[in-house]
């Protein structure tokens, strides 16, 4: 465990929600010493305009989710001794605080990872405050993962934020301004075609989505399942292939050896880092993170931690503009 939960003492009132608004539910976390909160969370941040997503001035991170409970607003903050205090406010906030130690990676267990590369070693050294998060919530990791299919981050990331405002709900409890929660299924559903035009979706990944959220449901099973078989649970889905759900079950069920494949930019990233070959392709890279095993998530993580990269030759790819056509 990469902590101890230490759930105070309740108070007499622990509902979300009051007449005339919200009231927090506390809870703290007696965090291993060292743990990184930003760096732990960090993957859940789908661009710096993330509606779901605000990092405070202060260190603390605040998430909008919608959780089996409803939606909920979740602010979490470094405490001045030591360990982590939380807050939750919403329908949701008992689960979401039910599932902290989770989310700051109490689940996850750095002390597998062995490093057999002098830079993963490095990396491992400078970054050891880094957990692997987990979620416990499919949905809101695989529909923006499915956005991000073949195009740029920032398209990705302006589509997430407009669909996310437009059709989500405000964040319960005293969420900074702007955040929303995602919307709920049927909602995604109603979503009319030439919305998705406008945010800048193609067809072909908002029909992904849609299939998706019907059967959301048995979707959200796999966070309960191995990481394998958590992948083929999503894979079932016409659009979802090793990528997107790789990308998913890293979030939702904080699995260390799900490795990206069919990635543009990984392979050679991880070429160029173990064995200075900026063209290699997904085999030689599953070559190259062979030697971790039941880790290669971490493995890649730290390598993209260690900022060598292969220097550009080419310009970034130019997005594209679907609601101009």
């Amino acid at each position: 465990m990469a902590g101890r939960f230490a759930p105070r003492t309740p108070t007499p009132t622990t509902r979300t929600t009051l007449r005339g608004g919200h009231v927090p539910v506390p809870r703290s976390f007696d965090l291993e010493q060292g743990v990184d909160l930003g760096l732990t969370l960090g993957p859940l941040r789908r661009g710096p305009a993330d509606p779901t997503f605000r990092a405070g001035r202060d260190g603390s991170v605040w998430r909008a989710s919608r959780t089996p409970d409803g939606p909920g607003t979740l602010r979490v903050a470094v405490r001045a001794g030591g360990g982590v205090a939380a807050e939750a406010w919403g329908p949701g906030a008992q689960w979401l605080l039910d599932g902290l130690p989770a989310l700051l990676g109490a689940d996850d267990d750095p002390a597998a990872f062995v490093p057999r590369h002098r830079l993963v070693a490095a990396a491992h050294r400078r970054r050891a405050g880094l957990r692997l998060t987990r979620t416990g919530l499919v949905m809101e990791s695989l529909i923006p993962s499915i956005l991000e299919q073949k195009v740029t981050t920032d398209e990705a990331y302006r589509a997430w934020r407009l669909l996310v405002r437009k059709y989500g709900e405000p964040a319960p409890g005293p969420a900074p301004d702007g955040m929303h929660v995602m919307p709920d299924t049927r909602t995604w559903r109603q979503i009319p075609s030439w919305e998705w035009h406008r945010a800048g979706v193609d067809d072909k990944r908002a029909a992904t989505i849609l299939r998706a959220v019907r059967v959301a449901p048995r979707m959200e099973e796999a966070a309960g399942m191995e990481g394998r078989k958590a992948q083929e649970r999503l894979e079932l889905i016409p659009g979802i292939g090793p990528w997107t759900s790789a990308e998913t079950i890293q979030r939702s069920n904080g699995a260390p050896d799900a490795v990206t494949v069919g990635d543009l930019h990984l392979p050679g990233i991880v070429g160029y880092a173990l064995a200075g070959d900026r063209t290699a392709d997904d085999a030689a890279m599953l070559e190259l993170l062979a030697p971790y095993e039941g880790q290669r998530h971490r493995a890649a993580r730290l390598i993209l931690l260690s900022g060598r990269v292969p220097p550009r030759r080419a310009p970034r790819m130019t997005p594209g503009n679907i609601a101009s056509l």
